[in-house]
Formats: structure tokens, sequence, C-alpha cells
């Protein structure tokens, strides 16, 4: 099963030192029956570009909790066996938590299959982005605007060899 799991640019570079995403748990973002159900698509593509939308989004959270962090969004494509991505039942519905899924342990860097990545020119909205999200979530319409500002830029994608560039 392909995850995708959200992260800054420090963490990138701590599972890039350490050759692992972790400890556990880590959050990620799936094709879950959740996630299936709210984007009602049967195109797998679709699907997982609305899962990698979800990491982004939860990205921008960790920016937002890490003021000193770069302001690029960091989603790691992974592959992990099925079992290994848990979805919780009782979250399902949740609109926050549509296509979450748990992984219990580290996951070695080397199963990663690539990285996405905001590009320089997605600084300022993203950083705008970031400071308007807690705005946002007490229903600031035009702090949601500016949130959805960011999510205007596509994350381009990069081989993991490509890692040590984009922490360059």
């Amino acid at each position: 099963m392909r995850v995708y799991v959200p992260l800054t640019l420090p963490g990138l570079a701590q599972a890039h030192k350490a050759g692992e995403l972790g400890p556990g748990p880590l959050t990620a973002y799936a094709v879950t029956p959740a996630l299936r159900e709210w984007y009602v698509s049967d195109d797998i593509e679709e699907l997982e570009y609305a899962a990698l939308g979800r990491a982004a989004a939860a990205s921008l959270r960790l920016l937002a909790g890490d003021p000193g962090a770069p302001r690029r969004r960091i989603v790691v494509a992974v592959d992990v066996a099925d079992e290994e991505a848990v979805a919780d039942p009782d979250r399902g519905l949740d609109a926050d938590a549509i296509g979450e899924v748990r992984i219990a342990g580290a996951v070695r860097l080397a199963k990663a299959a690539a990285v996405h990545a905001d590009a320089d020119d997605a600084e300022a909205d993203v950083r705008a982005a970031a400071d308007a999200l807690g705005a946002a979530d007490r229903g600031d319409d035009d702090a949601r605007f500016v949130v959805d500002g960011a999510e205007d830029h596509e994350l381009l994608w990069f081989g993991v060899q490509e890692i040590p560039g984009l922490l360059g």
C-alpha cells in the first residue's frame, strides 16, 4: 500500500540522517474506504492524489507548529504492507481524519518511492497559510482563503536520491 507521510524539511533531514521515518507510530494518509467514499472516484490515481493532498494539509499543520521550519510542505510517499497501515475505525467519518492511517513502527527510508515538496516560489503562500491556519480553524473565512492559497501550489516530485539537494 502506498502511504503519504507528512513532514517538514527538518523532519526530512532527521529521517535522511537516521535512514528511517520514525520512530512510530507514524501518521500517514492513504486510499482508505473513507477516502474512497469522500472523494467518490474509482480512479486509483485520483484517489492517491487526494491522499497526497490530505498529507500536504497535514504537513502545513506541522509547519504551523514549528515556526522555525522552512516554509515548504514535505510529503514522503512510502510503500508498506497493507496490514502495516491501519485506519482508526472510530474516526472514519471524522472529516479531519479522512484517509488517515497509523503505522506502528519506523519505516526505512529505503522503502520511499518519492518525496513531494513545494517549489521555492510557494514559500510566501505556505508561510501565510501556516500563519493563518489557527484563525481558519476557528471559522475565519479570510484566513481560510489564505490557507487555500497554499493548496493552489502543486507539490513537486523528487526521487529519493534527490533528498540531499532538497536539504541543501
